[in-house]
């Protein structure tokens, strides 16, 4: 597993946790409770959402920055070949210009 999945099931024990422990030691009424446990896991939902966007993103950003890349060496190589082509035309004309 990478670190980036390792972080993310993680984050998600800890928020578990965390959540079922507050609600064991909670000195509030059970709607109280309730409602503190709601907006907290919304909360952690949104964080878990952002994340995972951060994630996607970042793959996506890989995979272009991988394609630009390629397209930068493959346009380098070509132009390489296209010099070393001009050259070895000039030095085919220059042998046949020499014979005659």
């Amino acid at each position: 597993m990478s670190k980036t999945s390792n972080s993310l099931i993680a984050f998600v024990i800890g928020a578990g946790v965390g959540t079922a422990l507050g609600v064991l030691f909670a000195p509030d009424t059970g709607s109280n409770t309730r409602d503190r446990l709601s907006f907290k896991l919304s909360k952690y939902k949104k964080e878990l959402e952002e994340l995972i966007d951060e994630l996607v993103e970042g793959k996506e950003l890989h995979l272009n920055e991988a394609k630009t890349e390629g397209k930068r060496v493959i346009t380098e190589a070509k132009n390489k070949a296209e010099n070393l082509l001009t050259d070895v035309n000039k030095l085919i004309d220059q042998i046949n210009q020499d014979k005659n």
